[in-house]
């Protein structure tokens, strides 16, 4: 009922504007079809406006709404053809979008379709002007352009809403004279029956646009949202390793000095004691004092604190080398595949704790396969760029790198459990099992190193760490 009434007020408005623009002097439709036609056609008109007015609220654009009027409308009240042109938004230019008659050959599809200049023509007149027009004779009319086959009369009438043109409804006899008031008021109602429609089409468009944009910006705050909220996860952590390796490290560098002088005290002692049970309680006594000190190098290496002898390195060669001996430690249940790159980059890194850090993955790999898998491990340059970056959440810089990767075949590790492999003292393994420091101390390497690890896993199918090296910047590394 609302769009009726919106509908019917357009009407009103719209036959009013254009009738008295044109100088016409309509007292009402009815009476005028009547007088001109008689009844019956008075009945048909207002039957094909009827199902129109019902019609419109279903058609879903304005291409299909100017081919039902052309067609369903016009061409069912006795016009021999009709052509409607569209106004463009710069209101300078008609253009043709539906026909009906003899210039409709392909149906739906306009081949080369007439443009028009506003200004341009008897049709290009009417859509400057504004005004509805009736051409009795073209031969007359020095506006008139002609086609291929000369009309005679012609009738002319502008879609008009909210004071711009949205399009032109023409139409175009063989003979002179052949419209009149009657076909003018037709016309007339036509036009802004069709005008309140495309305004509906527009309002509706926007809204649209409007709606999407909302889910845009909607999508846009989500995932900045998202990116903050992962960006203080990862400060938060950063946070947390920084004040658990400043403390532990504080506490190694302490500690070392108290295993100093305990450890001399136990050589000393061993020197001087000669009874069997003696020695052999300062030899247990000596091997936790050297445990302990290995536990105190891990805590200083997670903390960043060790010292590191770091040279331009070979990685695939210290590879290489490094799985060499480990295949004597590893367990023979392991099938072990080696694929170093021949040509990559040189790194500067300590070997000896790089060797330390692989044989750390390798162990922690055979734990998670105690029945034995495949151990993939690689080499290969990459060059990280700022994507690579965003998109992989690389704690690095844009740069050349070499990746170590070291890749099992084992049970995998949950992915709500992935955040927590780096945290220090955390294992898996049971109590008195590992002190838990092992990937921490790799990881605190590598970013002692510029350089830092990563780690995917897929529960039961594997778990793959990767091994950023930073490149060296020597002539040697940017000739390779």
């Amino acid at each position: 009922m609302v769009f009726f009434y919106y509908l019917y007020r357009c009407i009103v408005v719209n036959v009013v504007w254009v009738a008295n623009a044109g100088g016409l002097a309509l007292t009402g439709t009815t009476s005028l079809i009547a007088r001109h036609h008689g009844e019956a056609f008075e009945a048909k008109v207002l039957r094909i406006l009827n199902a129109f007015a019902v019609d419109v609220m279903s058609i879903p654009s304005a291409d299909d709404l100017f081919w039902y009027v052309a067609q369903n409308v016009v061409g069912r009240l006795n016009f021999v053809d009709c052509v409607i042109y569209e106004a463009n938004s710069d209101q300078t230019e008609l253009i043709q979008v539906a026909a009906m008659g003899e210039k409709n050959p392909f149906g739906r599809s306009i081949i080369n379709p007439l443009r028009i200049p506003f200004g341009e023509g008897i049709t290009g007149r009417v859509a400057q002007q504004r005004r509805a027009i009736i051409v009795d004779d073209l031969m007359e009319d020095q506006d008139y352009i002609a086609d291929t086959q000369p009309a005679r009369s012609e009738i002319c009438v502008p879609m008009v809403f909210r004071n711009r043109v949205v399009g032109v409804i023409d139409s175009e006899h063989p003979n002179p004279g052949a419209f009149g008031d009657t076909e003018m008021e037709v016309l007339v109602t036509i036009a802004a029956m069709t005008s309140a429609k495309l305004e509906l089409l527009e309002e509706a468009d926007r809204s649209n646009q409007r709606y999407q944009d909302l889910v845009k910006s909607h999508a846009q705050l989500t995932e900045e949202t998202n990116n903050r909220r992962a960006l203080e996860s990862r400060l938060f952590e950063a946070r947390k390793l920084e004040s658990i390796g400043r403390l532990a490290g504080g506490i190694a560098h302490d500690f070392n000095n108290l295993l100093t002088v305990i450890s001399g005290n136990l050589e000393l002692l061993q020197a001087e004691v000669s009874e069997q049970d003696s020695k052999e309680c300062l030899a247990a006594a000596q091997a936790a004092s050297n445990c302990a000190a290995h536990l105190v190098q891990s805590m200083l290496s997670f903390s960043q604190k060790s010292f590191l002898n770091a040279e331009d390195t070979d990685l695939s060669a210290l590879v290489q080398d490094a799985c060499q001996w480990s295949r004597h430690i590893l367990s023979s249940d392991i099938q072990f595949n080696l694929k170093a790159a021949n040509e990559t980059w040189p790194v500067i890194v300590d070997a000896n704790a790089a060797k330390t850090a692989l044989l750390n993955l390798l162990l922690n790999a055979q734990d998670a396969m105690p029945n034995g898998g495949n151990l993939q491990i690689s080499t290969a340059n990459a060059r990280v760029s700022i994507q690579d970056i965003q998109s992989r959440g690389l704690d690095l810089i844009p740069g050349r790198y070499v990746c170590l990767r070291v890749q099992d075949s084992g049970k995998g590790i949950p992915k709500d459990r992935l955040e927590q492999v780096f945290d220090p003292f955390y294992t898996t393994k049971g109590d008195g099992i590992g002190a838990g420091l092992g990937l921490s101390t790799v990881l605190g390497f590598m970013k002692q190193s510029g350089g830092t690890v990563t780690v995917d896993s897929v529960a039961d199918q594997g778990t793959t760490f990767r091994l950023y090296f930073p490149a060296s910047i020597s002539p040697l590394a940017v000739v390779s």
